[in-house]
């Protein structure tokens, strides 16, 4: 079907394009445009969670859907041992990811000041991400957990290598259960959203951080000419760090 080969690459080609557009003409945009200002309580308790559960997300994806079936196999991991723990780790990272975009989306709809910095795109971006969470947590409950297990690696995964090769396995995914079509054709458009929504702000990395020079502190307050320590300096400098 053509919707399988079409669809990722016009995604790839949204994403890495609309990354150098954004950079290239909205650099001031390219933030999160933190509203940490407008509301801090839900803020505390629900980024930490959604952030920390995303990562565990992706690092599951990519051990299921990049690593090959035959290299867990080689290492000597056996295949219910796998299906086991990515089960379960799977499953308590999709609810983190769950409980923590709660909080932040009853955050950004209900308070005035946060909802008022909230773009279109940013609303498309989060209900995205809604329905792959959503069915990321039914795909490995009910089907995997609890509907005698589905080994999504036998194709989905065949079908997201052979994206790299040139030589794209349609079969592959239309064997597939209709469920995980939709949770994959979700991450697709979600990945060309990307660019154009706050999720830009995920590149951004302040490595500058960890060689940047001290900061040097000084009081506000004169300070005599001859008390001790000073020089005739006119400042008292009362500290540096980070």
């Amino acid at each position: 079907m053509w919707w399988w080969v079409v669809l990722p690459y016009v995604a790839m080609v949204i994403f890495i394009v609309g990354h150098i557009w954004r950079w290239r003409y909205d650099q001031f945009g390219w933030t999160s445009r933190s509203t940490q200002l407008q509301e801090r309580r839900l803020l505390k308790w629900g980024a930490p969670l959604f952030h920390y559960a995303t990562f565990a997300a992706i690092g599951g994806h990519v051990l299921g859907i990049l690593i090959p079936k035959a290299w867990t196999e080689a290492i000597g991991i056996p295949e219910g041992v796998y299906t086991e723990f990515s089960g379960i780790a799977g499953s308590l990272a999709a609810i983190g990811v769950l409980i923590g975009a709660g909080f932040l989306v009853f955050r950004r709809t209900t308070i005035p000041r946060v909802r008022a910095t909230t773009s279109m795109v940013d609303y498309l971006a989060l209900i995205l991400l809604g329905i792959i969470v959503i069915l990321g947590i039914y795909l490995t409950l009910g089907v995997q957990a609890l509907g005698g297990g589905y080994d999504y690696r036998n194709s989905v995964s065949i079908w997201f290598r052979s994206l790299f090769t040139g030589n794209v396995d349609v079969g592959a995914i239309n064997a597939a259960p209709v469920m995980y079509q939709v949770h994959a054709t979700a991450a697709w458009v979600i990945f060309a959203v990307w660019p154009f929504s706050r999720l830009v702000h995920a590149w951004s990395y302040p490595l500058w951080y960890l060689w940047r020079p001290y900061v040097v502190y000084r009081s506000r307050r004169p300070v005599a000419p001859n008390e001790p320590g000073t020089t005739g300096r006119r400042w008292r400098k009362i500290g540096s760090g980070y």
